[in-house]
Parts: C-alpha cells; structure tokens; sequence
C-alpha cells in the first residue's frame, strides 16, 4: 500500500478558527467540492430551517404549561388564516383577527407569537415566561392574560397592547431560522404602543436567544433594564440603548 497517497480530503489551514465559532469555515475539499459529511451536514442544517418555517406551531403545550403555573392565556389569530398566506402577506401577520374580549387596563401586554420559527416558540417561550412574568409582577406591573398569537409578526403586539391599553408591550416571536440556530428566539419590546402608529424604530429588540446563543436570564436581564429605562425616559425603541454590558449597574440577577 501506498503510504505517502494524499487523504481524500484535503485539510483546510483555517481548521484552528473552528473552535472560536459555529460558522461553516474551514470544511476541507474532496477534489474540487466539499467533502462528503460537510455537504450532509449542509441539507440537514437546511432542511431544519426550512421545517422550522413551515411547520405549524402547537400553541397547547404553552398554554397547558401556563395554566399549571397559575397564568391565564387567550390564544388569538392575525388576519393570516393559513401558513402559504402568512409567508406571502406579512401585512396580515400585523393585525389581529379575532379581538381579545373586554377588559380592565393592565400595566403589561406579553404576547407569544410564531414568527418564522415554531421550534423557537417550542423550546424556549415557557423557560422564558418562567422568568419573565413572575419578574415583571414582583415589580408591580398588572398583567395581561398572556395572549397566544398564530401566523403572527411583531407588531401584532401594538393591537393587543393598544386594546390592553398596557403601557409595556413584550413580545416573543420566532426569529428567521439560521443554518446553526433553527430556533432562536427574538424579543421586542415597546412603550407605549399604538396600533398602526408604533414602528419599528419605536421597539428594542433581544435576539439570538436559543440555547447556543444568549442565555434566558441575561435576555431577561436586558429586556428589564429596558423597561426601567424606559419608564424613566419615556420611550423605547433607537433612541434607547442596552448598556447592559458596560457598568449599567443592574442588579436584578
């Protein structure tokens, strides 16, 4: 046998960066393509974003597990009635179908919404309430009846607040599935939304959350600096920023 006949695949210079990050780099070469195992790797990682996309949320698990937790919940619709419609209209993903039923003012609107990742909502949304709610009423805030929100965007969270008439509006919503994170989870959060008025520039939004990614309690360390921040300021949105992680002093953890 010959010995000194090359590998099939031929080792890349970078391989030592790998350990520094979950991007595709430094995958080798079988001749002139990749090799085997990282082309494989590819589909998979593919066919997981595209599942998370597609694949319809089951909003029973959360509501079973808030209910078990003592927090009430209403599952609501946007103007979206099926998945092809929601991908294809965004508009409709904003506005809400179906209109929570009448209620006394609450000082907090916290709204879970599919987004484009129906794993993120799976395997995060519940820790994360977990924190989250009983935070936010050790603070005194009066709460919302946790509102489930199928084929929904981001800003259906300015109807529920604006109907809520909340002051703080949090949403969690499925982020656009990466080819290394397939389901992470975003949260915008606004003061004093309005329907069809509040943009984007008006929210602050904690992304990558997912289990490579940031941690529940510093997200939830961010999303209330935030709201203490924007109770003194009177806003949220670009002109608020996280100082999180330079000396802002925060103690809540």
């Amino acid at each position: 046998m010959d010995t000194n006949k090359p590998p099939s695949v031929s080792p890349n210079p970078w391989a030592d960066l790998q350990q520094f990050t979950p991007a595709r780099i430094a995958l080798g070469r079988a001749g002139n393509s990749l090799p085997t195992r990282a082309h494989l790797d590819f589909q998979l990682a593919h066919a997981l974003a595209r599942d998370s996309v597609h694949i319809p949320v089951d909003f029973s698990v959360l509501e079973q597990h808030l209910t078990e937790q003592g927090y009430p919940s209403l599952r609501l619709q946007s103007l979206a009635d099926n998945q092809a419609k929601y991908l294809q209209r965004p508009d409709l993903g904003r506005l809400l179908a179906t209109t929570p039923p009448p209620s006394a003012s609450v000082d907090a609107a916290v709204v879970v919404a599919d987004g484009l990742s129906s794993q993120a909502i799976a395997h995060h949304a519940a820790a994360f309430l977990d924190l989250l709610l009983p935070a936010l009423q050790q603070r005194g805030y009066v709460l919302a009846p946790v509102c489930l929100v199928k084929h929904a965007r981001v800003a259906i969270g300015d109807a529920v607040a604006a109907h809520y008439k909340a002051k703080l509006c949090v949403v969690l919503v499925g982020e656009r599935p990466g080819l290394s994170s397939p389901d992470s989870m975003g949260i915008y959060f606004t003061y004093q939304a309005q329907a069809g008025i509040s943009t984007d520039a008006d929210r602050n939004c904690i992304s990558n959350i997912h289990h490579n990614g940031l941690s529940y309690q510093l997200a939830l360390k961010k999303l209330l600096f935030l709201i203490e921040e924007a109770e003194n300021l009177g806003y949220s949105g670009c002109l608020l920023k996280d100082e999180t992680q330079v000396g802002s002093g925060i103690t809540h953890l």
